[in-house]
């Protein structure tokens, strides 16, 4: 690829096109936002492929431009503030992961989760369910939405996300436990 070989490239967009706009999705306010990120994001491999050294695989390194790219454009993005985020009270990350009501003295569950098995395949996979989770995970701090687009999303290994974010291995598994459990609550609220 780096002899400027089209078709090397051509097979690159068309493996991690998608898998790029899904985790830029995460990032971003919108699709278009995200399509910008993933455009800039190529712009960079292809102008910076001479410098790729090989240290990490080349998915690594471009899903790692990624996410300085949507990394920026959120933090610039931030910075216009709506004014219904004036009146936001609760963060995200910051209630347990699993009500604690849900549990007995002895730590044993007083009511189990909903069963999502018994709910019907159409309502469960429902665009407006699609949105709740992209929600919920829009929700999420930057620490736990890395890592949960990464492995949920993008379909990467607890070994690849850990390596690329630059964190243990029991790091990246809490962290995804967190994700996961705020976006279930999520779900379990909306489905009830």
């Amino acid at each position: 690829m780096k002899a400027g070989d089209a078709a090397a490239f051509e097979a690159l967009l068309d493996r991690y096109h998608g898998p790029l706009l899904r985790v830029a999705l995460g990032y971003v306010r919108d699709r278009e936002a995200a399509e910008d990120a993933v455009q800039e994001t190529w712009l960079r491999v292809v102008a910076g492929l001479d410098r790729f050294e090989g240290r990490s695989s080349l998915k690594t390194w471009i899903f790692g431009i990624l996410l300085n790219v949507a990394r920026s454009r959120r933090r610039r993005d931030r910075r216009l503030l709506p004014f219904s985020a004036l009146f936001r009270r609760d963060e995200p990350g910051s209630e347990p992961i699993v009500d604690p009501d849900r549990f007995n003295a002895e730590g044993r569950w007083t009511s189990l989760p909903d069963n999502w098995e018994v709910l019907p395949e159409a309502r469960l996979m429902s665009r407006e369910v699609l949105d709740r989770v992209g929600a919920a995970i829009g929700e999420l701090p930057p620490t736990l939405r890395e890592v949960i687009l990464l492995r949920d999303v993008a379909g990467w290994s607890a070994e690849e996300a850990a390596s690329l974010l630059g964190i243990s291995a029991a790091n990246q598994r809490v962290r995804l436990h967190r994700a996961r459990g705020h976006v279930r609550r999520v779900l379990e609220e909306y489905l009830r």
